[in-house]
């Protein structure tokens, strides 16, 4: 998943997951969605990711085994520029993942939305989202 999403191939990043796979994202704030259902929701969402962060390299990846044959907890840091501000980012990703037949049923995902906004530039308009105003 991570060489697709450095080649920015999101199609093929939504082909790993399930017909019914979810991918929930506990700290989203604001106008982010926390919960995507199937495959067709996680396709729309990654859509235009490559033209908000350019993930350029992966600095660090842990693969953590859990007590369950079928889930890993993946920690990960990706660094690249924000397209908008050109700016260099360095973000740090928790993920449980859980695969079915070789394809994701769940992807949870511990972001930061705070740190993520402030690297693409957009941390005044997810402050506005969460408090309720049009950004």
């Amino acid at each position: 998943m991570i060489d697709l999403m450095l080649a920015k191939d999101m199609n093929a990043v939504a082909d790993l997951w399930a017909p019914d796979g979810i991918a929930e994202f506990p700290f989203a704030a604001g106008n982010s969605p926390h919960v995507l259902r199937g495959r067709a929701e996680v396709r729309a969402y990654l859509a235009h990711y490559p033209e908000l962060m350019d993930m350029r390299e992966v600095a660090a990846l842990t693969v953590r085994p859990t007590d369950r044959t079928d889930t890993v907890v993946v920690e990960w840091t990706a660094t690249g520029r924000t397209v908008a501000t050109a700016q260099p980012y360095r973000l740090d990703y928790i993920v449980v993942l859980t695969v079915r037949d070789g394809l994701i049923t769940l992807f949870r995902d511990y972001w930061s939305p705070l740190s993520t906004a402030a690297a693409a530039g957009t941390l005044a308009g997810l402050l506005d989202s969460v408090e309720g105003k049009d950004a």
